[in-house]
């Protein structure tokens, strides 16, 4: 072995140790296989399939019952008012998606998943991905499904402890929070995230925004060892700065759920109730424009006034009552908003 690939082995040796003193499994696990990586690279491969079998097995052992692969706790200090940590509830079957967003998303999740062999062979797992659709079509959820399938924490940003009017403050802790993703593996969500990716050039601008975005872009294009997926979502896509489109690996477009997922949303919202004899056309109609959270609500409003009527069978005109309900709701925060 020659000097160079001695130092090499000795700072991997040490920042492994180094990751075990401060509990980081994960990062650990990506240094013992990139040690395989270049045992490999060497022509020993009989070692190098043994060190990522020991991988597999010590992965396997340590997510055993666990929600999460890496048992993170809640952040804390400067971090506690910037992140907020969720664990994953719902699941991608949970959520409608049309088949262009959900092959993407299998996608992501492939590559994800086989991160190690992708880094084995000098590519990097897609990382970055911007959700642009209406309010209520299922972006949050389906960064919760994604971060639930992935095993891993969902962070969601707090931008109200983000975005201050202090001169830099925003763009440090823009910094903070990229550095938790480089050292804590999870999927990073930036709700609202026009509020930071808007046009640098918007005539509402200042200076102190410009600097935040260009920060942030910045941050987008650094390398990250723990491969933590960073989301944006967006109701209002045409607010962004075009750069980000490039910084990005992703973007999903949501759209309002078809007579055919109205259906299947209802139906999955309706449990544990029977609903052996429903007017589908007319709970269709009564279901149409309204947003996949908005069904979601609509529909277990009419499922706990069945079992409070201690009914275990749903009437089609609970679900209709429910979603006139929710759309009577609709109109009137509209309607309010417009006589501001």
């Amino acid at each position: 072995m020659g000097g160079t690939e001695t130092v090499s082995s000795a700072k991997r040796i040490l920042a492994m140790l180094q990751c075990r003193a401060d509990g980081d499994d994960e990062r650990f696990y990506t240094i013992a296989l990139q040690v395989a990586a270049a045992e490999a690279r060497q022509g020993h491969r009989r070692v190098a399939e043994g060190i990522r079998e020991a991988v597999d097995k010590a992965r396997t052992h340590s997510g055993r019952g666990q929600t999460v692969a890496v048992p993170f706790a809640a952040p804390r200090g400067d971090l506690a008012d910037l992140i907020e940590l969720r664990s994953p509830s719902h699941r991608l079957a949970d959520v409608v998606l049309s088949d262009k967003p959900r092959k993407q998303i299998e996608g992501l999740v492939r590559e994800q998943e086989r991160r190690d062999w992708l880094r084995e062979h000098g590519k990097t797992p897609s990382r970055r991905v911007l959700l642009v659709g209406p309010p209520g079509s299922g972006k949050t959820m389906t960064a919760e499904a994604l971060a639930g399938v992935l095993k891993l924490p969902l962070f969601v940003i707090r931008l109200e402890g983000l975005i201050t009017r202090y001169l830099g403050e925003t763009a440090a802790k823009l910094r903070l929070v990229f550095d938790e993703s480089a050292k804590r593996r999870g999927v990073y969500l930036f709700d609202e995230f026009d509020a930071v990716g808007g046009h640098r050039g918007a005539t509402n601008d200042v200076a102190e925004m410009r600097r935040v975005l260009n920060s942030f872009l910045q941050f987008m294009e650094e390398p990250n060892a723990t491969d933590s997926v960073v989301a944006g979502a967006t109701n209002y896509p045409d607010l962004l700065d075009r750069a980000l489109l490039r910084r990005f690996d992703l973007v999903l477009r949501f759209s309002m759920p078809t007579d055919e997922q109205v259906r299947t949303i209802i139906k999955s919202y309706l449990r544990p109730m029977r609903y052996p004899r429903l007017a589908w056309k007319g709970i269709i109609e009564a279901g149409a424009g309204l947003s996949q959270s908005e069904l979601a609500r609509a529909t277990e409003k009419a499922v706990k006034t069945a079992i409070l009527d201690e009914r275990n069978t749903i009437r089609t005109r609970d679900v209709v009552g429910a979603l006139e309900e929710r759309r009577e709701m609709r109109e009137a925060f509209i309607g309010a908003k417009g006589s501001r």
